[in-house]
């Protein structure tokens, strides 16, 4: 399915600019600049991205909670318009993935977006999203029986168009065969989103572990072949065994997953690592983990490699993984030698910094000959 964003903003420009850099991403714009009708909408439909311009940051601040308190299955990526630069860091603490600042141009757009939106399909392949037409029978609180057509399918939940119209946070119970007869599938689920017209989107809440593996495999079999999706090309500046700093216009956003692919030649070696600082339109800091042996091997491989060469340029790509890192990979079993490492401790204290600050600690870090990558 195409994926859908929320543009909430009174800014014709910047919207113009949005809505046709997006489109060139295949992804659906819907636009509200009215603030009370967007948060309607966000009750009622699901979206992947909302994009939310912060001229008024009180009613901004209130479209990025709603979005917290309604988030199920797939994560809502988010998207701050911003006009003051120093504002950056608030907007991130209330919520917002990204941060793009105005005036909005195509080409800043396109930047900030791209990464956006490889996330944001990286997230939708995760769920295993199926369309499919199917009879579900839904039980509603006081009994009451309701027949419906599931539209899609993912191991988290499902969309359905009941008979009569349902409300966000009602638990209902359910009941469907898969579409090839393979299993029947019977729990309960809470309505993450309601619209007036009878769809809805549910979330399973308990269905045993037998079931899940079952709808696991229906969707994996079902499941249309991965998308290609954009990655960020990259220039590395800064590398410890701890992390690592790269110069980038589309960084990804703190907290996130990344996979950090280096090539060259016939090599390429890939390690996994989690934004810990993301300065908007200039870069990103990233923290490597290294809690086991294996762990440690594919971060020392990388390292060896760009050290051993001075003057290769290799090739380095990230491609996002996950919205949320598992972070206890990268905090418990800290290393002895952790503090020992200054980028690294630079990186876990950086989200407290202006961007100027944290590039200038890294300009005093530096050797004089940085390993550097094209």
């Amino acid at each position: 399915m195409t994926p859908q964003a929320l543009l909430v903003s009174k800014d014709d420009q910047a919207s113009e600019a949005l809505a046709r850099v997006l489109a060139g991403y295949g992804v659906a714009v819907e636009r509200s600049s009215e603030p009370e009708i967007a948060l309607t909408r966000l009750s009622e439909q699901r979206y992947d991205e909302v994009i939310v311009d912060f001229d008024e940051p009180e009613f901004a601040t209130r479209v990025l909670e709603n979005i917290r308190q309604l988030a199920s299955g797939t994560p809502v990526i988010t998207v701050a318009l911003i006009a003051d630069e120093s504002k950056i860091r608030h907007t991130f603490g209330a919520g917002a993935n990204f941060v793009i600042l105005k005036p909005v141009s195509e080409e800043k757009a396109a930047a900030s977006l791209k990464a956006a939106t490889a996330l944001l399909k990286r997230e939708r392949r995760r769920s295993f999203r199926v369309p499919v037409q199917a009879a579900v029978t839904l039980s509603i609180p006081g009994g009451q029986e309701l027949e419906g057509i599931m539209l899609d399918l993912s191991e988290s939940g499902m969309d359905v168009l009941a008979a009569q119209p349902l409300f966000p946070s009602a638990l209902v119970g359910f009941r469907f065969s898969l579409p090839d007869g393979s299993a029947e599938l019977e729990a309960h689920g809470e309505v993450a989103w309601a619209n007036p017209n009878g769809q809805s989107g549910v979330r399973f809440i308990d269905l045993s572990e037998g079931k899940q593996e079952e709808l696991r495999k229906w969707l994996s079999s079902n499941s249309a072949p991965d998308e290609a999706e954009p990655v960020s090309q990259c220039k590395l500046t800064d590398l410890s065994l701890g992390g690592c700093y790269v110069e980038t216009e589309s960084p990804f956003p703190e907290h996130a997953l990344v996979d950090l692919c280096l090539k060259a030649g016939d090599l390429e070696i890939h390690a996994e690592g989690l934004v810990r600082v993301m300065h908007p339109d200039n870069g990103m800091g990233i923290e490597f983990p290294s809690r086991t042996a294996e762990q440690r091997a594919k971060v020392g491989d990388f390292i060896e490699f760009l050290t051993s060469r001075p003057g290769t340029m290799p090739e380095l790509l990230i491609s996002p993984k996950k919205l949320a890192a598992d972070e206890s990979e990268f905090t418990n079993g800290s290393s002895e030698n952790d503090g020992e490492d200054a980028l690294l401790e630079l990186l876990r204290t950086g989200q407290t910094m202006e961007r100027e600050q944290f590039v200038e600690e890294l300009r005093k870090q530096r050797n004089s000959e940085p390993i550097a990558s094209s």
